[in-house]
C-alpha cells in the first residue's frame, strides 16, 4: 500500500507527494505525538480554562462588567484572526521551528498574564497568547501530517489529536475550576509554563521536519486582506453578544470583514505566492471538512456555554463540580476518536463516520432542549453529554485526517490553519449567535409570564432555562447542517480498501 494513500482520503492532487513517503518511519514518532498532543492540549485548554476563573480575576483586578469580556475576546480575536498567517509562516520557515517559537512565546505570554497587576496587562497577555497560539496550532497539525503517513498509524495518531481537540474544552473547564478553587485564578495561566517547557524539550529531541520553502514569498496583500477580514469577523461575532446584532459597530465589522474576505479570495486567484492557495478550497473533501468543523463547533460551544451557566446558576454547582460534570463528555469524545474512528477510518469512507457522528451530536443536544429548572443531571445532562461526546469523537478525527491528507508539503501549514480557522470562527459565531438568541427568548418569556410580582424569582429562573433550551434548538440545527455538509461534500474513500489514489480538483 502506497504511503500516498491515507486514512480518510484517497484523492491526491496530481504532482503532490505525501511527505516522507520514501523514508523509513521515525522510531520515536509516537513520543513525538506526545509532544504535539501536549501543545495542542495547551492551546485548546486556554479557550475555556479562564472562563470559570473570570469572576475571580475581575474582582482581583477591578475590571468593569463591560471590559471583562476582553479576557476571552483578546485571545480568540488574535488566535482566529492570525491563524492563516501562522500556517503560511510555518510553511515558509519550517514547522518545527515555528512550533518551538509558538511554545516559547505562549509560555512567556502566560507568565505575563499570570503576573498581571491590572486589566490592561492581562488583556495584552491574552492577545499575545492568541498570536503565538496562531503560530503553534497549524505547526502542530502539519507536523502530524508529515510524521504519520501509514494509513493505520495515521488513524491512531489523528484519533488522539481529534480527542484532544474535542475534549480539551471540557478539560479546561474542570482544570479552571480546580485551580481557581484550590489555588487562585492566576494559575489558570501559569499552568501553561510547565506544559510548554516539557513540550519544547521534547520537540528539540524528538520532532523532525524538512526545511521551510524559503524561495516562496509572503503574500503581504493577502495577509492584510485575509487576516484583516478574519479579525473583523471574529471581533464582530464577539461584540454581537454584548451589543446586539443591530449595533452599528457589529454591522460594520461583519460587513467589512465579508468585503475583505471577498477581496482576499479575488486576490488569491491572481497572487504569485498566495497566502491561501485556492486549490486547497477547490478540493471538495477539504471544503466539506472545513464546513463540517465550523458548523459542528457552533453546536459544541453552545453546549459548553449554556451547560456551564445551567449547572452553576440553576443547579447551584461549584466551579469544581461543574468541571467534573463535563468529564463524561470528555471521556465519550476520547472513546469515539481513539477506539471507534481510529479503528474504522482506514476501512470505511470518512463520511460514514462523520454523518452518524453529527446525527448523534444532534440527538444529544435535542435531549437538552427538554431541560427544566428542576431537571436532574443524571436524567438529562449526563445522557446528552455521553451521546454528544461520542458523536463529536466520531466526527473530529476524520475531519482532521481527511482535511490534511494529500496536501502539498509547502501547503501543509496553511491547510492545517484552515481547519483551526473554521473551528475558531465556528466557536465565535456559536457563542455570539446562541447567546443572543437565548437572551432574546428569556426576555420574551419573562415579559409574557411575569404577572405576579411575588413569583419574580421563579419566573426569572424559568425564563433563563427557556432561553437556554430555545438556543440549543438552533444548535441542533447547526449539527444537522454539519451532517448534511459531510454527506454531500466529503466523498473520500477508505485508505486500506480504496485502491490507488485518484486525482482531484486540488491541483
Amino acid at each position: 500500500m502506497s504511503d500516498s494513500i491515507s486514512a480518510g482520503a484517497t484523492r491526491t492532487a496530481p504532482g503532490s507527494h505525501t511527505p516522507d513517503a520514501a523514508t523509513t518511519p521515525d522510531p520515536r514518532r509516537w513520543w513525538g505525538l506526545v509532544v504535539i498532543a501536549l501543545a495542542q492540549l495547551m492551546v485548546v485548554l486556554d479557550g475555556t480554562i479562564v472562563n470559570i476563573a473570570l469572576p475571580s480575576a475581575q474582582q482581583d483586578l477591578g475590571m468593569s462588567d463591560g471590559n471583562r469580556q476582553w479576557v476571552i475576546t483578546a485571545y480568540t480575536l488574535a488566535f482566529g484572526g492570525l491563524l492563516l498567517l501562522g500556517g503560511r509562516v510555518a510553511d515558509l520557515v519550517g514547522r518545527k521551528r515555528t512550533f518551538i517559537i509558538g511554545l516559547v512565546g505562549f509560555a512567556a505570554a502566560s507568565a505575563v498574564g499570570g503576573a498581571a497587576t491590572g486589566s490592561g496587562m492581562l488583556f495584552v497577555a491574552r492577545a499575545a497568547q492568541g498570536v503565538f497560539g496562531a503560530v503553534l496550532a497549524p505547526s502542530a497539525l502539519s507536523l502530524m501530517t508529515t510524521t504519520f503517513t501509514d494509513p493505520r498509524e495515521r488513524g491512531k495518531a489523528f484519533g488522539i489529536y481529534g480527542a484532544l481537540a474535542g475534549a480539551g474544552g471540557a478539560i479546561g473547564l474542570l482544570l479552571g475550576g480546580v485551580l481557581t478553587s484550590y489555588l487562585n485564578w492566576r494559575w489558570c495561566l501559569y499552568v501553561n509554563i510547565p506544559i510548554a517547557i516539557v513540550a519544547v524539550v521534547g520537540a528539540v529531541m524528538l520532532l523532525h521536519d524538512r526545511p521551510g520553502h524559503k524561495q516562496a514569498r509572503l503574500d503581504v496583500p493577502g495577509v492584510i486582506l485575509g487576516c484583516g477580514g478574519l479579525v473583523a469577523i471574529v471581533y464582530g461575532f464577539s461584540e454581537a453578544e454584548p451589543r446586539g446584532w443591530g449595533d452599528s459597530l457589529v454591522v460594520t465589522l461583519l460587513v467589512g470583514g465579508a468585503v475583505l474576505l471577498l477581496a482576499f479570495v479575488l486576490w488569491q486567484a491572481r497572487a504569485k505566492s498566495p497566502l491561501l492557495p485556492l486549490r486547497i478550497l477547490r478540493d471538495r473533501n477539504r471544503a466539506g471538512c472545513f464546513l463540517t468543523m465550523g458548523l459542528a463547533t457552533i453546536g459544541m460551544f453552545g453546549l459548553f456555554l449554556f451547560m456551564t451557566y445551567y449547572l452553576q446558576g440553576i443547579l447551584g454547582y461549584s466551579p469544581v463540580k461543574t468541571g467534573l460534570a463535563f468529564l463524561p463528555m470528555s471521556a465519550a469524545i476520547i472513546i469515539g476518536s481513539t477506539q471507534i474512528s481510529a479503528r474504522l477510518l482506514p476501512r470505511v469512507p470518512a463520511r460514514a463516520l462523520m454523518v452518524p457522528g453529527m446525527l448523534l451530536a444532534a440527538c444529544g443536544l435535542l435531549i437538552l432542549t427538554q431541560l427544566g429548572v428542576d431537571t436532574a443531571y443524571t436524567t438529562h445532562v449526563l445522557p446528552a453529554e455521553l451521546i454528544m461526546g461520542l458523536g463529536m469523537g466520531l466526527t473530529f478525527m476524520p475531519v482532521f485526517s481527511t482535511a490534511t491528507h494529500g496536501v502539498r508539503p509547502q501547503d501543509a501549514g496553511v491547510t492545517s490553519a484552515m481547519v483551526n480557522t473554521s473551528q475558531q470562527v465556528g466557536g465565535s459565531l456559536g457563542t455570539a449567535l446562541l447567546n443572543t438568541i437565548a437572551t432574546s427568548a428569556t426576555t420574551t418569556y419573562v415579559g409574557s409570564h411575569l404577572t405576579d410580582p411575588s413569583r419574580k424569582a421563579q419566573v426569572m429562573a424559568a425564563g433563563v432555562v427557556h432561553g437556554y433550551t430555545h438556543a440549543i434548538g438552533y444548535a441542533v440545527g447547526a449539527m444537522l447542517l454539519a451532517g448534511c455538509a459531510a454527506a454531500l461534500l466529503v466523498d473520500a474513500k477508505p485508505a486500506v480498501h480504496g485502491g490507488s489514489a485518484a486525482p482531484n480538483a486540488a491541483h
